[in-house]
């Protein structure tokens, strides 16, 4: 199953794909009334995946909906708590001087800093060296603490593509990374959650690619983590209690930007997208801030 948030005219609705590629959706709030109309409420609320999976299925035609014109909004619009991995592939580690970690870096991410497919991606007032990350997303779907490697794919509710756009030269102004990565509008989510059946266990052996304007410039696949989905969630919830809804951002493989020779940095009218086998292709447009 493939669920979206979209706006409905300033208020937050979700969508379900009946099949990749498909040109139209199901309505949840009008098949299914009842359901929670935000995301992070509907994973939250025990069945709720499956009661929309079965409202889609026996949706009526007043429920079906063209997806062309559709106003994207983030996967989960407001998650509690979205955890960033850094350096998670030894390749993009070695392309910025960092020795192999033996530990991820993490950082957060805040709500305001994200967008949705299709949505532009913004570059900030503050500075032009706007780069892109392609990355898996892990989207939470029951509280945990304490996962083992036998039970952290359950908590699992499914997965989607981020662009983590990072603000190079604000992102090196401390030892910490938070502030180059929480720009706002910088943090492209979507297009849709995919749910863990369509896909192999922990998301594994997916090819990941970003393409600028059309160039390929990362170009990996999830095989080639350092620390794999089951083993992050372990490593995350040793600190912390995940809840439905909080996001997890797996890491960008080599390729970005600024390793670059001449650096490649994003400008309004440039096109990136984020394309993940077995879930799709996010795409946003460039453009300054306003």
């Amino acid at each position: 199953m493939r669920l979206f948030s979209f706006d409905a005219q300033g208020q937050a609705r979700i969508g379900v794909l009946q099949s990749a590629g498909a040109q139209e959706f199901i309505d949840l709030s009008v098949a299914a009334p009842g359901l929670p109309k935000d995301m992070g409420a509907l994973i939250a609320q025990a069945g709720g995946l499956e009661a929309a999976r079965q409202a889609a299925a026996q949706a009526s035609a007043a429920a079906v909906k063209p997806l062309a014109g559709v106003r994207f909004l983030p996967v989960v619009p407001r998650p509690g708590k979205i955890v960033c991995l850094g350096l998670n592939y030894a390749d993009h580690a070695k392309e910025g001087g960092h020795a192999r970690p033996e530990y991820p870096s993490f950082f957060m991410r805040g709500a305001t800093s994200m967008t949705g497919h299709n949505e532009p991606l913004i570059r900030p007032r503050a500075s032009t060296k706007l780069d892109y990350e392609a990355e898996l997303a892990v989207v939470i779907g029951q509280r945990a603490r304490h996962l083992t490697k036998a039970n952290a794919l359950d908590c699992v509710a499914g997965y989607s593509c981020f662009n983590d756009g990072s603000v190079r030269d604000y992102q090196r102004k401390t030892a910490q990374w938070t502030i180059g990565k929480n720009f706002d509008g910088t943090g492209p989510f979507g297009p849709w959650l995919v749910t863990p059946d369509e896909l192999p266990p922990g998301a594994a052996g997916l090819r990941i690619q970003s393409r600028l304007n059309g160039k390929v410039m990362q170009d990996a696949n999830t095989k080639d983590f350092l620390w794999d989905v089951v083993e992050s969630l372990c490593i995350i919830t040793e600190c912390m209690t995940l809840e439905p809804g909080d996001v997890i951002i797996t890491g960008t493989p080599a390729g970005v930007g600024y390793a670059r020779t001449p650096p490649v940095w994003m400008a309004p009218g440039d096109i990136c997208e984020i394309e993940i086998e077995g879930i799709g292709i996010l795409s946003n447009p460039i453009a300054d801030e306003q």
